[in-house]
């Protein structure tokens, strides 16, 4: 094994849509940071299979703050960084056809906008002006937030991890973490298959894989990968601007969700129901047919478009769908950045800031009024409605 004597601030274990924005805003800030992951490239393990989309449209405050950030970095990064990452701002609506969803989603617009989130109650005719190709028949109306948007999970993550090794962040791939060193409840290093390095501190952002992170200290986090699938079709001329969210349960899902790409493609993705735990991502004869059946449903234009690839991803999931976010009281200087249940890529520069802030030992008022709810020492006895 090669020892590497080079003392770090801050290692990070993972490298995706937690890992490299938070490497980024730490060397910002002028702290040694070194990225270590498993696979060649960022962004290679669970980044890459989502679907990019960016909302800030939830119902818990703690994902409501992080992900407004994150729309905010989005939205500007081009301008302040030069990359482009095919950022569109083209909303979200949660739509409904049935009256629990109606219900559902009216109680928490007040919430939401107390949030300071810009979302709407919009019945069927003003739904139909912002969506004229959904199904009329049963519509009742639904939510829009224009604001939400889209992105390039792989370019975004890319442009975050090269804006980092430009502030001096270090990155280590094909690299594989085998244990976490201590010293009287301390942090001091890392060893890998490759070597070892000495550190202050330890920010767990491995995604599906915090869990057995966790375990080489004997720290249970509880996140469990579940299988999801999604899909791409061929380009057609652009008629859809926001992402059209469906919350009501179907036969094997729970909800599904599809937006049009700036080069014309759907990108469609559903949630099983059951759940699928586990680490395949092995695509599935069942998907197409039932996310296919959903779809044309809720907009019938959609009958004759082709389908070009379909795959499967990892949802690192936790009991009550919010993230886990803190440091642990079994082990200091050992920070999680954990179970952010597919929704990693949009909660990624709120995060990335938010951990920067935890090292710093600066945390803001705002942050200590949402910690208590993704801290990890939390019950886990709500649920996330739109998780």
């Amino acid at each position: 094994m090669q020892l590497n004597n080079k003392h770090y601030d801050v290692i990070i274990i993972g490298a995706g849509s937690i890992g490299a924005p938070t490497a980024f805003y730490l060397a910002k800030s002028g702290i040694n940071t070194l990225v270590i992951d498993k696979f060649p490239s960022v962004g290679q393990g669970s980044s890459k299979r989502a679907i990019g989309g960016i909302r800030a449209t939830h119902s818990d405050p703690a994902k409501i703050q992080l992900c407004l950030r994150s729309l905010q970095i989005f939205s500007n990064w081009e301008a302040e960084y030069g990359d482009q990452i095919d950022w569109v701002k083209g909303g979200y609506t949660f739509v409904a056809y049935r009256e629990q969803e109606v219900k559902a989603l009216q109680s928490l617009v007040l919430k939401q906008q107390s949030l300071g989130l810009n979302i709407s109650w919009l019945d069927k005719n003003q739904l139909l002006e912002v969506v004229p190709d959904l199904n009329k028949v049963n519509l009742l109306g639904g939510t829009f937030s224009p604001e939400d948007g889209s992105a390039s999970p792989l370019l975004a993550t890319h442009s975050f991890y090269k804006q980092a090794e430009k502030f001096g962040a270090l990155f280590h791939f094909n690299e594989i973490v085998m244990d976490i060193i201590s010293k009287k409840g301390k942090v001091t290093g890392i060893k890998t298959d490759l070597g070892s390095y000495s550190c202050d501190f330890i920010i767990n952002a491995a995604g599906p894989w915090a869990k057995q992170i966790g375990s080489l200290v004997g720290i249970e986090i509880p996140v469990i990968p579940d299988s999801h699938e999604a899909g791409i079709t061929e380009s057609v001329a652009h008629f859809l601007n926001p992402m059209v969210v469906d919350i009501q349960p179907g036969p094997g899902s729970s909800n599904f969700y599809f937006y049009q790409h700036s080069t014309g493609q759907i990108i469609f993705c559903i949630t099983p129901d059951p759940s699928i735990p586990g680490y395949s991502t092995e695509e599935t004869s069942e998907f197409l047919p039932a996310v296919a059946r959903r779809m044309i449903n809720i907009m019938p234009r959609l009958k004759n478009i082709r389908v070009r690839r379909t795959w499967r991803g990892l949802y690192p999931m936790t009991p009550d769908g919010n993230p886990i976010i803190g440091w642990t009281n079994e082990l200091n200087g050992f920070l999680i950045a954990a179970g952010t249940c597919g929704q990693g890529f949009m909660l990624g520069p709120g995060v990335g800031e938010l951990l920067t802030r935890f090292i710093l030992n600066s945390l803001t008022i705002e942050d200590l009024k949402i910690l208590p709810r993704i801290s990890p020492g939390r019950k886990f006895d709500t649920k996330e409605i739109l998780k």
